[in-house]
């Protein structure tokens, strides 16, 4: 007897005729207000004043959705988004015989938003008054809770699909094919929520680190190291990846674990200073 798990949910959560939730918006909120009622934690134990915190969700919200759909039009369709550059930005695509179409974004890339994020941080960090480093601590230790809820997204909408597998947890997406495939984005959902709760333990053991990098560094470190890993169970996105030694994602993901590194190691040796001056 087959133990294959066939995947054929309704995208739509919920409709009431004249508005429908779809899955994955859904879970994109489960993310974003989960995000939002622990960082509103770490300011309070901080004494981080509200004026301070309130206008970073904004921020947040702006540098992800926009450095996402800019990555996705970017790195991985750069022939057709070049040549029409309104639809990098609009929920709307110019079909063929249907004029401008709404589609909804299509395309969104964690690479693209990871970078989108940090720069709007950096804006919201100026606007503030805030250390920069001290902001990416606190945004990386709550960032995995939201990865895992966007990856649970796509599972619902069957959209970045594992290779095929006979491995017994293999699911069936009935909208792609009949194939057995590995079930990358739970993959990378269960990696996520394990993430987040190694970086709550850490916070709870050492918050004199945040504003050192570390918690900047691990976050990254985690999330892509295991993104290079679980590509190798996944389905190539684009016909440009195939034959490629490393897909598109891996490859992108390089830098942010050497980054991730670099971050870690320098806080580290910031740590050490600091003990050695304490001791003279």
């Amino acid at each position: 007897m087959s133990l294959f798990i066939t995947w054929n949910p309704d995208v739509t959560a919920l409709d009431l005729g004249f508005f429908a939730i779809r899955w994955y918006s859904l879970f994109w909120a489960i993310g974003l207000v989960s995000v939002y009622l622990l960082m509103h934690k770490l300011y309070k134990q901080q004494k981080i004043s509200e004026e301070k915190f309130e206008p970073m969700f904004m921020y947040c919200f702006l540098g992800i959705l926009i450095g996402a759909r800019l990555g996705h039009c970017l790195f991985y369709e750069p022939s057709y988004y070049l040549s029409h550059p309104v639809e990098m930005l609009l929920p709307f695509r110019d079909v063929p015989g249907k004029g401008w179409t709404f589609t909804g974004y299509e395309g969104l890339a964690s690479h693209g938003g990871t970078l989108g994020l940090m720069i709007a941080l950096w804006l919201y960090a100026k606007r503030v008054g805030l250390k920069f480093m001290h902001v990416l601590d606190n945004v990386a230790i709550v960032t995995p809770i939201c990865a895992c809820a966007i990856r649970l997204g796509n599972l619902m909408n069957s959209e970045i699909i594992g290779r095929p597998t006979d491995m017994p947890w293999a699911f069936i997406f009935e909208r792609v094919d009949s194939l057995p495939r590995h079930p990358g984005q739970l993959y990378e959902a269960i990696c996520y929520a394990i993430f987040f709760g190694i970086h709550w333990f850490f916070y709870r053991r050492y918050p004199q680190k945040v504003g050192s990098g570390f918690f900047f560094g691990l976050c990254l470190f985690l999330i892509f190291t295991s993104r290079i890993f679980i590509e190798y169970t996944k389905e190539n996105q684009e016909a440009f990846e195939e034959g490629m030694l490393l897909n598109m994602g891996q490859l992108l993901s390089i830098p942010f674990v050497v980054l991730g590194l670099y971050c870690m190691f320098r806080s580290s040796r910031a740590v050490e200073k600091t003990s050695h001056s304490s001791r003279d």
